[in-house]
């Protein structure tokens, strides 16, 4: 891994999420660097780096969120062409980090993506990779270089936090978002109440049992990715049919696929409070969706990790 003290830094995004590419910049006072991300005609990805790179830390800002794999392929060609431009040190930001479902053996013969993401990476050329609330902790685990995992909870809490609700209860979807969960309540002074669900099939999820007081409470769901939003829904409309007062959700990752739309504008939820890690179309976007954005917290990493700082702080 190279690292040490460089001269200076640039910033470079592929097609992902150009918004937030340049609200990070424009935080960090830089303007985004010359590069022209295109396709072939047969589909091939095309990556062309028009400024000098060499000897500089390079940061490379890309969500591998839908097209998953296009936006992959591009994070990992502009990783390939800063190698081959001689940059110092080449840092890859990964706001959503895709395949991240596929985390382990579920059963015989399941694929592990999350490992075999991480591999692409580090063979590609990458010295180090920022990243936000994967799905599983144990994924910084599969990468050889270092990994900064900023987590999105403390933004949703502030949040909530500054709506002053009473009679608050944090529920945790299922039994993998509990930790998450607790977390949230800590900040907030509040119990957490659990749902115990099943999932019959991939994208597709059944409420056994809640666990917990939440009649008559004001319940926030939170989550780390909401995709087709049959978990979140379904348990919105469970705990408001046994008596909670109103039911509230937060999530980091907004990939919204499928009918994920529909179902959150006919929930029971009232308000859903999302971070922009993933770029979502002005017609996928609701009334009811209020939009915090991860920019100035990656901006800071990403400084501090320029000035060789500590960035222990922002995982709080």
């Amino acid at each position: 891994m190279r690292s040490g003290v460089f001269a200076d830094y640039k910033i470079f995004t592929g097609n992902s999420h150009n918004e937030l590419a340049e609200e990070i910049a424009g935080i960090m006072g830089k303007p985004l660097g010359k590069a022209t991300v295109t396709k072939f005609s047969d589909g091939e990805i095309s990556v062309n780096i028009w400024e000098t790179v060499r000897g500089l830390d390079v940061y490379i800002i890309q969500s591998t969120c839908s097209p998953v794999n296009d936006n992959l392929m591009e994070l990992l060609i502009m990783i390939d062409a800063m190698k081959r431009a001689s940059a110092g040190r080449i840092n890859a930001v990964i706001p959503y980090y895709g395949y991240a479902r596929q985390d382990r053996k579920a059963k015989a013969r399941d694929p592990i993506t999350a490992k075999l993401v991480a591999d692409l990476i580090m063979a590609a050329g990458a010295d180090r990779v920022l990243t936000m609330d994967l799905h599983a902790n144990q994924i910084q685990g599969y990468f050889d270089i270092p990994v900064d995992h900023l987590l999105g909870m403390p933004i949703l809490a502030k949040y909530f936090k500054e709506k002053q609700m009473d009679d608050l209860v944090i529920v945790s979807p299922d039994h993998g978002s509990v930790t998450r969960a607790r977390n949230l309540a800590q900040y907030l002074n509040c119990p957490i109440a659990i749902i115990d669900k099943r999932r019959p099939e991939p994208n597709k999820s059944e409420i056994m049992n809640i666990i917990g007081n939440i009649e008559g409470k004001n319940c926030i769901i939170i989550d780390d990715m909401i995709d087709t939003a049959g978990t979140i829904c379904n348990a919105a409309n469970a705990i408001k049919n046994l008596g909670a007062k109103a039911v509230f959700a937060g999530a980091t990752h907004a990939v919204l696929s499928g009918p994920a739309v529909d179902r959150i504008k006919d929930s029971a939820i009232e308000e859903m409070v999302l971070l922009n890690t993933v770029p979502l179309p002005e017609e996928k976007k609701l009334d009811k969706m209020t939009f915090l954005s991860v920019a100035p917290l990656f901006a800071e990493a990403m400084t501090r990790v320029f000035t060789n700082g500590s960035i222990s702080v922002l995982f709080d």
